[in-house]
C-alpha cells in the first residue's frame, strides 16, 4: 500500500509539474504547442493546452 500511494504522489506532482509548464508557456510557444496537438486524437495534452488558450483568450 505504501508502494502503490509514493507511486501516487509521484505521478500526481508530475502531472502537476507538467500543468505547469503549459501554463507558463509565452502565447505564441503555446499556439504552437496546441498547433503540435491539434490534428488527430484527443489526448490530455490537447485537452491542456486548449484550456490555457481558453483561459488566456487566444486561439489557433
Amino acid at each position: 500500500m505504501k508502494r502503490i500511494a509514493a507511486e501516487t504522489d509521484r505521478s500526481r506532482a508530475r502531472l502537476a509539474a507538467v500543468e505547469a509548464a503549459v501554463a507558463a508557456l509565452a502565447d505564441e510557444d503555446l499556439l504552437d504547442f496546441a498547433d503540435i496537438f491539434a490534428a488527430g486524437e484527443p489526448t490530455p495534452l490537447r485537452a491542456m493546452a486548449d484550456a490555457e488558450m481558453q483561459r488566456r483568450g487566444i486561439s489557433l
